[in-house]
């Protein structure tokens, strides 16, 4: 009887040895890792018989799902909830299978941070912050280079004198023939312009008369008002005596031919044109400007619109002084 239960425990233990290395040999680990996956070879040996066991495949089928969800879940309490003394073998196959790698996400996977960081952002800010006050530092002082540039007195090298003035042939408000030879020896105001100008030719004559009284009053220096028309058609002598007698006694009136006028309008730099024609009833369109001339004839300075009396009267001291230097 003993020898019968003894031979059937026998056959028993060979049958799971052979089944327990076919289920070792072809058993699925779950994505284990594959240093995981080498069962030990003397691992609950039985010392009878030196087979293993049938229940040494079902725990390592065990400890390798245990395993498995270890390095999935990353939670040591689950290892611990197996209540086996095979859990702590399974633990530190699962630390091994997570070697190298950092915290793990639900499934897994190392948890990165985000492409923007705080101290990125920080970063992003300020040097935004330093490209806008660089733009707006360097356009200030742009525009205060333009500012200094516009508003500075820039006084460039002498090139000697502007190609202003002329010989000329043309009749006085006398109907006398005179030309610039009969102006030499004094120092002279010439102005363009025409006696059926309405408003701008009287104001500017006005202006004239005003500094030249003023020059006088200042300085005991005379100066000659010249007046040349600009119109010759309509400006004849009679017409030119009367004009000139309502601005000042001494101011000349000079008119000629259109073509002396024109030499004479070119010499001087002088822009005319007849403009809004109706018949005998138009304008003339020119230049707004008072010539100084020196005794002989050669062009000193020439003052604009904008020059008011006092402004032209001190004007033409500074200047005539000047030149009485330079002479000197």
């Amino acid at each position: 009887m003993s020898s019968a239960i003894s031979r059937s425990l026998r056959l028993r233990s060979i049958y799971s040895s052979i089944t327990a290395q076919w289920r070792l040999n072809n058993l699925s680990f779950h994505g284990l890792p594959e240093n995981s996956r080498h069962f030990p070879s003397d691992f609950c040996i039985d010392d009878r018989y030196r087979k293993t066991p049938a229940f040494a495949a079902i725990n390592f089928k065990f400890l390798c799902t245990t395993a498995t969800g270890n390095a999935t879940n990353q939670s040591n309490t689950n290892a611990t909830a197996t209540g086996t003394s095979a859990s702590g073998w399974s633990e530190g196959d699962s630390g091994n299978s997570n070697d190298g790698k950092s915290s793990g996400g639900p499934h897994g996977k190392p948890v990165r941070s985000g492409p923007v960081s705080w101290m990125s952002f920080f970063l992003l800010f300020c040097t935004g912050a330093g490209l806008v006050y660089y733009y707006d530092r360097e356009k200030k002082r742009h525009i205060e280079g333009i500012d200094s540039a516009s508003n500075a007195v820039k006084q460039g090298p002498s090139v000697g004198k502007a190609a202003i003035g002329g010989p000329f042939n043309l009749i006085d408000h006398n109907g006398k023939a005179v030309t610039d030879n009969n102006f030499v020896g004094k120092w002279n105001m010439i102005y363009f312009g025409f006696t059926h100008c309405p408003d701008i030719c009287p104001d500017e004559l006005q202006k004239l008369a005003a500094a030249i009284d003023r020059i006088k009053e200042k300085s005991g220096m005379e100066v000659v008002p010249v007046f040349i028309s600009v119109d010759p058609e309509r400006d004849t002598v009679e017409q030119v005596r009367e004009y000139v007698k309502e601005f000042h006694p001494k101011l000349i009136g000079l008119t000629g031919s259109p073509d002396e006028i024109k030499k004479a309008a070119r010499a001087y730099r002088v822009y005319y044109m007849k403009t809004e024609e109706e018949g005998s009833d138009y304008l003339v369109d020119h230049s707004i400007v008072m010539y100084l001339m020196d005794p002989n004839m050669q062009f000193v300075k020439f003052f604009g619109k904008n020059v008011d009396a006092d402004s032209l009267a001190d004007g033409v001291i500074q200047e005539i002084k000047q030149h009485k230097m330079v002479k000197a």
